[in-house]
């Protein structure tokens, strides 16, 4: 009686999970396909979901209109700069309020989580002005800098609960043998983190990747990301859905197929210090 009731928990739990992927998925997938219709038919109603001419024209509008590979590399050193100068300043700060804290580190810890709360309209016009006098508007330098900054207090959220999961007193016995801070933190406490730390790099490369409003806000041309890409098949005569689908499927490739093959880095970084 015990093992059926067990059984159908498992049946109802598994139908739940698979229900929720798959709304979760839907939009991906509509994407996608819409990406394959021609302008009329992505529009048509009642919608057709499989059944409906298959077509590459959108794709290459998309490559003719577009230089893909110059918003697809500028991706990369936007979303992968910002993720790496992140990590390097939050290692330390994150050591610090884990093996070192004082009686405001919590204080410290909540009020940099309440800067996520704060609406980045409200910093947008001092931030882009501050911008123009030093000459970082439109360049990959001042957007990664402003990614890293946004992303900052969840990487040392992250990294702190990893560490706080690491035993102080392996790093206290590699004091006692001589190690100093540098060597403390890079070859002690950075090897015992690696599933933390490299969940908390995946996990702000994609949130780097998809960030829309600051990069929509300064950037223009030169140093237009990914999300920009998509934001330029929006045009004042209309919305061409079909185009505009294969733009986001372009950009959302890329980081599809990196989430794919990095899961079971991500589940394991993410459950990392979750059994004792």
């Amino acid at each position: 009686m015990a093992r059926s009731v067990t059984t159908r928990r498992k049946i109802i739990n598994t139908a739940l999970a698979w229900s929720i992927g798959l709304l979760i998925f839907f939009p991906i997938l509509w994407t996608i396909l819409t990406s394959f219709k021609t302008e009329a038919t992505a529009i048509a109603n009642p919608p057709q979901f499989f059944f409906f001419d298959w077509t590459l024209e959108n794709y290459a509008v998309v490559q003719e209109r577009s230089n893909y590979a110059r918003f697809l590399w500028n991706s990369i050193i936007i979303a992968g700069g910002s993720t790496i100068l992140g990590i390097i300043i939050a290692i330390p700060a994150a050591w610090s309020m884990a093996f070192v804290p004082s009686k405001r580190t919590k204080d410290i810890l909540l009020w940099m989580l309440s800067t996520k709360m704060l609406p980045a309209v409200g910093v947008l016009y001092p931030l882009y002005l501050i911008f123009i006098e030093l000459g970082l508007l439109d360049t990959r330098i001042g957007l990664t800098i402003v990614l890293m900054l946004v992303n900052l207090p969840i990487i040392v959220w992250m990294l702190y609960t990893y560490f706080r999961e690491i035993p102080g007193e392996i790093l206290e016995a590699a004091r006692m043998d001589g190690a100093s801070l540098r060597s403390e933190i890079l070859y002690v406490l950075t090897p015992m983190a690696v599933p933390g730390i490299a969940s908390t790099l995946l996990l702000n490369f994609i949130l780097a990747w998809n960030e829309a409003f600051w990069t929509l806000n300064l950037t223009a041309a030169k140093a237009a990301p990914l999300t920009a890409f998509i934001a330029s098949y929006s045009s004042p005569e209309g919305l061409f859905y079909a185009k505009l689908s294969a733009a986001s499927t372009m950009a959302i490739a890329p980081i599809l197929i990196l989430g794919w093959f990095s899961q079971k880095q991500l589940v394991r970084g993410l459950t990392f210090g979750a059994v004792k």
